[in-house]
């Protein structure tokens, strides 16, 4: 099914029909999305439409796919210079009179690495877009240097995606792979696909799917043998390419783009926590990528390029934090926005909110807001949620780092004390994840959400039954959601920093005490802390990673880790700890 709003074109060329689809304005810059196998051009639907607001978008079914005819016979008939004469065919009947952006997957990316390295499409192409798909040439230069000079890591490069390739080689026997497609294969593939990539159903894949895939298998008879072994030695990019990388592919390794730069001159890298289908998986980070590489190769400035310690491993994702207007919140703003993520930085203080703001785009974040909002009100959150995913879309991490301090004896802290620090520490919480972890489960791609606990969710102690009791809640909550999210890919993480220095302890209420003596101790607080000085910095990289590696639950400083150790293996020990009354 083309997608909705789509005008549908035929283009003849080398004795076959092509079918395209066109969706927004054809004045503006042109992208043409070019699909993989055994794909039709309703793999990038979801994609186009995403684009179209900004673009002319143009799909086109590949020769022997989905509405474009076959060529006959078969044989000889899918090379990678017919392909090549279908692309321009495209680009003429598209957009005579300007460059287009290509954007390819999977095969899609094979053959447009031909049309981007070949002389003859030089000056029609502004730039390239690959994913989970590279160049037969420069893939047969990677394995003819790891033949010629082997070493142990070399082999193993070579064997791990020799194991990747199975299919390749089944594609290759005769006559076989076809009676499988038009067969039982056909039938199951979108289960599978399903089950295997943690797809959605909808238009995709289409009817079309066994003769598309039958037909082709001759994309690989006509190219991968003759052209592995005799690869080109003038395949460079004439054009700016966007390199996307599924890190969870499990049909391609990494380690294939190791050399790319010295076959592109114009290189952008991205990765993307994914499997093989991406366009179906994540098609929202996959338009954001995409309309800010196209915009700046048409704007001719140079790409936002991720600054952090974890390179772009966020780039385009959106990141929101709740309490990020200082601390632990927005060091953690800051650390993913310079790793390329798009932020939103939630807190009461609007000021302090769009400071953050300010910091993440200055330091990395392409795009950047400020939101005020309470996290203990439950309507305010729900408006915050709804207005985050109507401007800005569906939340990819999750930050709940909003809290508030409170000290003091069980009998000196009042009722009304207990639920302000439950509203804000646990409610806060059970809100952030509730509201937008409900929406990142229903797309369907995966995400994360970090709550920022304490180590006092397992180091009890006589002077913090409130603060120890909502930070030992959400400690329980994280394992709780994470066993529940498990199987939809979104990570859940609880993060216990220990003594930061951050603002907190000159925020903090002290029950029992007068307004004289709380100062007093908050001042000594604050010393105290400021005397410790591990900085809010480093929580924020212990955030990244813990996103990074799916951790369950995360102490952060040697206190908060040494106590960690011993509520498990001698809780006895820390038992003995709570009963100590500090000095203030």
């Amino acid at each position: 099914m083309t997608p909705r709003g789509a005008r549908e074109r035929r283009v003849r060329t080398g004795g076959v029909e092509l079918c395209m689809a066109e969706l927004g304005d054809p004045e503006r810059p042109t992208v043409v999305l070019v699909h993989g196998y055994p794909d039709s051009k309703e793999v990038w639907s979801e994609v186009a439409v995403r684009l179209a607001d900004h673009f002319h978008v143009v799909l086109y079914d590949v020769r022997g796919h989905g509405r474009s005819t076959a060529p006959q016979p078969l044989r000889g008939g899918f090379t990678l210079a017919k392909l090549t004469d279908d692309f321009l065919a495209v680009a003429d009947a598209v957009s005579p009179d300007r460059p287009v952006h290509l954007v390819g997957h999977d095969w899609g990316s094979v053959q447009s690495w031909e049309f981007v390295t070949v002389a003859r499409t030089e000056g029609r192409i502004a730039s390239f877009t690959s994913m989970s798909g590279p160049s037969l040439d420069h893939f047969g230069h990677w394995i003819g240097a790891r033949v010629k000079r082997p070493t142990p890591r070399r082999v193993g490069q070579l064997l791990g995606q020799g194991a990747k390739s199975w299919y390749v080689y089944l594609l290759h026997t005769p006559v076989l792979p076809e009676l499988a497609w038009r067969g039982p294969l056909g039938k199951r593939w979108p289960k599978l696909l399903e089950r295997a990539e943690k797809l959605t159903g909808g238009d995709y894949p289409t009817s079309s799917l066994p003769s598309d895939a039958a037909n082709g298998a001759w994309l690989y008879r006509d190219n991968v043998r003759s052209r592995l072994r005799r690869p080109r030695t003038d395949a460079y990019a004439h054009a700016p390419v966007q390199l996307i990388t599924p890190l969870e592919d499990g049909y391609l390794s990494r380690r294939l783009y190791d050399d790319l730069e010295r076959w592109v001159p114009r290189l952008t890298r991205r990765t993307i926590p994914a499997r093989h289908w991406i366009p179906r998986s994540r098609p929202d980070q996959l338009a954001t990528w995409i309309e800010e590489f196209v915009t700046g190769v048409e704007g001719g400035g140079p790409e936002p390029q991720a600054t952090g310690r974890h390179g772009d491993r966020f780039a385009g994702q959106l990141v929101l934090v709740t309490g990020a207007g200082s601390g632990i919140g927005r060091a953690t703003a800051v650390a993913f926005a310079k790793a390329g993520a798009r932020v939103v930085a939630v807190d009461r203080d609007a000021e302090a909110a769009a400071r953050t703001a300010e910091l993440a785009r200055l330091t990395g974040a392409h795009q950047a807001w400020a939101e005020t909002a309470d996290v203990s009100d439950e309507q305010a959150m729900e408006k915050l949620a709804e207005k985050v995913d109507r401007a800005y879309g569906v939340v990819d991490v999750l930050v709940n780092n909003a809290g508030i301090g409170l000290s003091g004896s069980f009998f000196d802290t009042t009722s009304e004390d207990w639920r302000r620090v439950l509203d804000v520490n646990l409610w806060g919480v059970i809100h952030g994840c509730r509201l937008f972890g409900r929406r990142m489960a229903e797309r369907g791609q995966g995400g994360h959400i970090v709550n920022i606990a304490s180590a006092a969710a397992y180091q009890p102690s006589r002077v913090l039954p409130a603060y120890s009791t909502s930070k030992a809640a959400v400690l329980m909550l994280s394992e709780c959601l994470r066993a529940e999210l498990a199987g939809r890919d979104i990570g859940v993480t609880a993060i216990c920093p220990g003594i930061v220095n951050t603002g907190i302890t000159s925020t903090a209420r002290f029950a029992g005490v007068d307004a004289a003596e709380e100062q007093r101790r908050r001042r000594n607080s604050a010393r105290l802390y400021g005397l410790r000085n591990y900085p809010p910095e480093k929580v924020a990289d212990s955030v990244l990673e813990a996103v990074v590696h799916n951790r369950a639950v995360v102490p952060v400083t040697p206190e908060a880790r040494g106590a960690r150790l011993l509520s498990r293996f001698v809780p006895g020990a820390v038992r003995a700890l709570a009963r100590v009354e500090p000095r203030w």
